[in-house]
């Protein structure tokens, strides 16, 4: 699989002046933490599970979750279980696991996990793990500790998500003990955790909280904080840091707003796409995109998904720009290693090598699975290039 594999091959050569990496589930996790993209989220009851991970798949999706938990009703918990067992075993009688996004299952005990497995049988070779929800050291070990054996039974590498939700991590007087437990947790099982996630609506929730279509979860300052303190503990670029994905986008569409559209016209007035644009702000898109900036800019990689057409914009502020990949390349020279400063070949910065490595390091992981973007191209070529015609 790989980025905006859906679209032409001369369509990409159009849009890159470096063509995003193909990848496959085996892949190393460095290069899966890095590649989740937008991770659309599906109730695992859904009757026609197997043809939507196709159809999803055919459109650009390279991750999903199929979830057992908080999507479906108490009472709908056995009967999604074994439509997720029926479904699985149709997808991997009929299709390549090659030929299908990342694909895990989001449950509610620890015992579910080697249940599953141990009933999915030879079909476990299209399952990628297993996301694992209000995660704390107490709650999550139990479920690293069920992840660990069931990988052993079956022979699969499997990975863990664990979703970072519980009050304990929201409220001030517990945060720092909650987080360096879920820390000691997660750095045990290192090699299998993929990627945390942020499980923004329950955090809300505690407070009787619902963020507006023209909000982010950073003008939310309770949610803001939360956030910050997981980077600052859990994120860093220092070797003990994980990938952690945005937090989810909740609308697709606005019947009214408050305040003026954020996205600037300008830059779809230079790619010949206002519909575009108009089509954005009626899809109550201008926010999820301020969002996915804001994301990046705090240190955040990835974004879980509630709405195929979340996925896209994701994905295309996701491609490293040309100017970008400039500077993680000057910066990373060998003969940078001992530091120095230098301008930007676009002559519009200055590049400081020594504190600027990590950033590039990262943009350039980025880059190999995302892609970079041409000089000319911005990302509303991309958007457009993407959408199904």
């Amino acid at each position: 699989m790989r980025h905006f594999g859906h679209i032409a091959p001369e369509e990409r050569q159009r849009l890159f002046f470096r063509e995003p990496s193909v990848f496959t589930a085996d892949s190393p996790s460095r290069v899966l933490s890095a590649a989740l993209g937008a991770t659309l989220y599906s109730p695992a009851i859904r009757p026609q599970l197997a043809d939507d991970i196709i159809k999803q798949a055919g459109r650009g999706v390279v991750s999903m979750v199929l979830c057992l938990e908080d999507s479906i009703d108490d009472a709908e918990v056995v009967g999604a279980e074994e439509n997720l067992v029926r479904q699985f075993t149709d997808l991997a009688g009929r299709t390549d696991a090659g030929e299908l996004p990342l694909l895990f299952v989001r449950v509610r005990f620890p015992e579910q996990i080697p249940d599953l497995v141990q009933r999915l049988g030879p079909a476990v070779r299209v399952l990628s793990g297993f996301v694992m929800p209000k995660f704390t050291e107490e709650r999550g070990m139990p479920f690293l500790e069920a992840l660990a054996s069931a990988e052993t039974a079956s022979g699969r590498r499997l990975f863990a998500m664990p979703v970072l939700e519980s009050p304990e991590l929201l409220y001030r007087e517990s945060r720092v003990e909650t987080l360096e437990g879920i820390s000691r947790a997660v750095d045990k099982y290192r090699d299998r955790v993929l990627a945390l996630r942020l499980g923004v609506t329950d955090f809300c929730s505690s407070y009787a909280l619902r963020r507006a279509p023209d909000m982010t979860a950073y003008d939310v300052q309770v949610v803001a904080s939360v956030i910050a303190d997981v980077v600052n503990m859990l994120g860093r670029a220092d070797g003990t840091g994980f990938t952690v994905t945005g937090p989810v986008w909740e609308y697709f569409r606005v019947q009214e707003r408050m305040f003026k559209p954020q996205l600037r016209r300008s830059p779809f007035l230079e790619g010949q796409a206002e519909e575009l644009r108009e089509a954005l702000i009626e899809h109550a898109m201008d926010g999820l995109l301020r969002e996915i900036t804001l994301d990046q800019a705090n240190g955040l990689l990835g974004k879980t998904c509630i709405h195929p057409s979340h996925v896209l914009p994701v994905h295309a502020l996701s491609v490293v720009s040309h100017e970008e990949y400039s500077d993680a390349q000057d910066i990373l020279r060998p003969e940078r290693g001992g530091g120095g400063v230098l301008r930007s070949a676009y002559t519009n910065k200055m590049n400081e090598v020594k504190p600027h490595r990590a950033w590039a390091e990262r943009t350039l992981q980025r880059a190999e699975v995302f892609g970079v973007a041409h000089q000319d191209i911005g990302f509303v070529d991309l958007l457009a290039a993407g959408l199904p015609e």
